[in-house]
This record gives structure tokens, C-alpha cells and sequence, in this order.
């Protein structure tokens, strides 16, 4: 009988050890992740649904770092404020590594991941198509009756059209001056300065022909009023939309990574697009769409 118990209680033993094995080599997701985002609809609505990808992977997510402005947040990173956000090659490159102009997206994307791991221990994740960077848009009535499709179609005409544009990008070496370095001269009938939503409103009403654009600006999605030229030279710098993480998060969850790569192959322009034409066309409420595109996904 002895012997029996004994040997009871030695198989309970071994199975509560194991237990016990199991459960620490698993993660503790006790610890809350801070997702942070910049103070706009597409920033937002990306860090919504990263927060949504971490809440499913069983984290805790605090969300007191979105909607801050594009100056503070990488200063909030690197200090530790916030555990990750949604980052834009382009920015990396330019803006805070100071680095010469590029335009190869898997370059700058090689050369920021490894200079932000070097310099300031952080980790960019997967790369995604998902590009947010500047295009020239014209009224597509126009652009049908005129025959434009790309940016070199529209140099011969500028001097007929009007043209509307935000002040940085008449003024920054990467903005007018490269489409005038690489196409030739843009003399445009006249150039005003306006905000992005005047600017497409000006654009529908006829009161202007052409526009500075962002590739994923939610009013392109109306393509009836609104057509995106093709960049047939390039001239401007990727800003592919990409999660990046303080590696000391990553060390202690390896699985924050796994569940913001598995977003990877569903984010590309087109759905940067939509996303935004939801909220800054429709009117439709961050949350709502960030949860409806996550629960959509496979």
C-alpha cells in the first residue's frame, strides 16, 4: 500500500513540475504594453489596431500615447513613455537619423532598422507595402480630357494650371524643387497655399487643377473626382507605415512581435487608402473601423 502511494504521489509530483516548467517558460503578459501613435486619423487608426492585435495575443494595452504630436513621439520612445508606435521610413531616414535622401524602400528600410537598433535599441518589425508618401493629384476630368496619367504628362501643361499646395512642400529641397530637378520646369498658372481638406475641396469644385497629395490621403479613395499621377520618375523618399519596439520590450514578449508581423500582409496602400477614407471622408469613428478591419482579418 506503501508502495502504491508512493508511487501516486510521485507521478502527481512529476506532473505539477511540469506544470510549473510550462507555465514559466511561457510569457507573462501581466505587464501592460504602451501603444502610442501621432495626433493623426492614419496613425491612429494603425495604433488602434495594433492594440487590438496585442489585446487578442491576451496583453493588456494602455492607450494614454495615442494622438500625440509627430514632434514628441519618438521622444517618448526613446524614453521609455511608450513601448511602440507606428513609424514611417521616410521619417526615420530624414527626420530623425538626418541621413541623405534615398529612394529604395527595402534600403531605407534595411538602413533605419539597423541604425534604430544601433542607436537607440529599438526594433523595426516586418516590412509592409503600406506607403504613405507625397504624389501630385489632379482633377480626373482633367486628366481624362488632357490625357495625363503621370507626373511627366503634366510638365507641359502646368503653365495652364492651378495649382494648390501645402507651404513645406514649396519650400523643402524634397518637394517642388525635386519634381522641378527630375521633370523639368513647373510653372504653374498659380499657386496657393491651403490645408489638405481645402485643398481636395478645391479640387472638386473645379477652383483648382492640381494638388500636392499623401499617397494614402482618404479623399483619393473617390477617384471619380480625384486621380493620383504615377511618380514614372522617382524622385521622393519611401515612407513605408511600420510598427518599431524598444528591444527590451520585444526580450521580455518576444510574441508582441508575432502578433504585429501577422498584420504585415494585410496592410499595403490600397487598405491605408480605405482606412482612411472611413474616418476623414465619412466621418466614421477611429475605433469602429480599426476593430472592423482586425475582425475581418483571416
Amino acid at each position: 500500500m506503501r508502495k502504491k502511494w508512493f508511487k501516486i504521489t510521485s507521478i502527481v509530483l512529476v506532473i505539477l513540475f511540469a506544470m510549473f516548467a510550462s507555465t514559466a517558460c511561457t510569457e507573462n503578459h501581466d505587464e501592460v504594453i504602451r501603444v502610442g501613435s501621432k495626433d493623426f486619423p492614419e496613425s491612429l487608426i494603425i495604433a488602434e489596431i495594433y492594440s487590438l492585435a496585442l489585446e487578442a495575443e491576451g496583453f493588456t494595452v494602455d492607450r494614454t500615447g495615442h494622438n500625440l504630436a509627430s514632434g514628441i513621439v519618438h521622444t517618448a520612445i526613446i524614453n521609455g513613455e511608450i513601448d511602440l508606435y507606428p513609424e514611417y521610413t521616410g521619417t526615420g531616414l530624414l527626420t530623425v537619423l538626418g541621413l541623405p535622401l534615398m529612394t529604395d524602400p527595402l534600403s531605407v528600410y534595411e538602413l533605419v532598422k539597423r541604425e534604430y537598433y544601433e542607436r537607440y535599441q529599438i526594433t523595426w518589425l516586418d516590412f509592409t507595402e503600406a506607403h504613405n508618401g507625397q504624389g501630385i493629384v489632379i482633377r480626373t476630368e482633367l486628366a481624362q480630357e488632357l490625357g495625363i496619367i503621370t507626373i511627366s504628362d503634366l510638365q507641359p501643361y502646368a503653365h495652364q494650371l492651378r495649382f494648390v499646395s501645402t507651404a513645406e512642400f514649396l519650400d523643402r529641397e524634397d518637394g517642388l524643387s525635386a519634381m522641378v530637378t527630375a521633370f523639368g520646369s513647373f510653372d504653374f498658372y498659380s499657386a496657393n497655399i491651403m490645408g489638405g481638406n481645402a485643398r481636395y475641396e478645391a479640387l472638386r469644385t473645379n477652383s483648382a487643377d492640381v494638388s500636392v497629395a499623401f499617397t494614402t490621403d482618404g479623399h483619393l479613395y473617390n477617384t471619380h473626382y480625384f486621380t493620383l499621377l504615377e511618380e514614372d520618375i522617382t524622385i521622393w523618399p519611401p515612407y513605408n507605415l511600420i510598427p518599431i519596439v524598444r528591444n527590451v520590450v520585444l526580450e521580455e514578449h518576444p510574441s508582441v512581435a508575432d502578433a504585429l508581423n501577422r498584420l504585415a500582409p494585410h496592410l499595403n496602400t490600397h487598405v491605408l487608402l480605405h482606412l482612411n477614407s472611413q474616418v476623414i471622408v465619412y466621418g466614421r469613428d477611429i475605433q469602429e473601423v480599426a476593430r472592423e478591419f482586425f475582425e475581418a482579418l483571416p
